[in-house]
């Protein structure tokens, strides 16, 4: 049998039709994988000049998930994505599509290009007035941002003929500790039985966008302390130093967003690039500014969950 199973269905109007935001909330905290399917018609999505009006079925892989606020709203980015017009190859220009799902069916996408083209000393960022998409009803855009920059931002929905969240709920948790090292639950020895012995390592890191919040604020909205979040996000290659019995990974690619709900995408309030999580609580970060493609080393702390499968 599949180990995926559909936890949440929506309508193309966001009306839940099957399953419950509980179930996908409980195991995105459990640090389930998430998938989502979705349809849509060819020519009210890919090409709008087509008059192929087949249906087309979508499964996309969100690589790093969300669990926000008391209630652990969910929400899920495709951190591996480029543009791609299927069947016939990829988008125009170079870059990566940041798409975001709330478990609500609100969606986003920031898109910071790579082939510097766009690359501006100074760059116009904020507000950018809403796109006209005539041909594109079903597309309904919310706020945009950015848009004459490296790295345009946007906000919107896409009435899909459904949404089904598909989880892969099969993480243990092996081990948790403090942002000082203090150990919470669990051992650092059954993380490191599990990981001698092949097992894949996940890690949830507590609190891991706090000053993309602090540093920016959406217009109208009073300044207040981010609420309690965790990032969930897979890992590489994995090192043990036996001596001083500290665990280490190099993880997948993460894009950070301000923490909130539903998430979303405004100026300054993500960015992208690599964790290396430590077992004593401390976390390197490479971080990308997406407007100019600089990379910045960072070293912080941080309270951290530990997942095996």
């Amino acid at each position: 049998m599949s180990p995926w199973k559909s936890v949440l269905e929506l309508s193309p109007d966001r009306t839940i039709t099957g399953g419950s935001p509980a179930l996908l909330r409980e195991a995105i905290a459990r640090g389930a994988d998430l998938r989502i399917y979705t349809e849509f018609r060819y020519n009210e999505h890919i090409d709008t000049g087509s008059d192929n009006s087949e249906l087309v079925t979508e499964v996309s892989d969100f690589r790093v998930t969300y669990s926000v606020g008391p209630d652990q709203w969910a929400a899920g980015i495709m951190s591996l994505r480029v543009p791609i017009e299927p069947p016939n190859g990829f988008g125009p220009r170079p870059s990566m599509s940041f798409f975001l799902y709330n478990e609500d069916g609100r969606q986003a996408i920031a898109r910071p290009y790579l082939d510097g083209l766009s690359l501006d000393e100074w760059p116009v960022l904020g507000p950018a007035p809403l796109e006209d998409f005539p041909d594109m009803p079903k597309y309904h855009q919310f706020d945009r941002w950015d848009a004459k920059s490296n790295a345009p931002s946007s906000n919107f929905v896409y009435d899909f003929e459904i949404y089904r969240y598909w989880v892969r709920d099969e993480w243990e948790e092996v081990f948790s500790h403090d942002a000082g090292g203090e150990v919470r639950s669990g051992s650092l020895e059954g993380l490191i039985d599990a990981f001698t012995g092949g097992r894949e390592i996940k890690v949830a890191v507590e609190g891991l966008c706090d000053d993309l919040f602090e540093k920016t604020l959406v217009p109208c909205e009073e300044p207040k302390k981010p609420p309690r979040h965790e990032v969930f996000v897979h890992t590489g290659p994995g090192y043990y130093c036996t001596r001083r019995k500290l665990f280490s990974a190099g993880t997948q690619p993460v894009v950070r967003v301000r923490p909130g709900v539903p998430m979303r995408y405004t100026t300054g309030g993500w960015d992208f690039g690599w964790l290396m999580p430590r077992t004593d609580g401390f976390l390197a970060l490479w971080l990308c500014d997406p407007y100019t493609l600089k990379f910045e080393k960072i070293q912080k702390r941080h309270p951290m969950r530990w997942f095996v499968r």
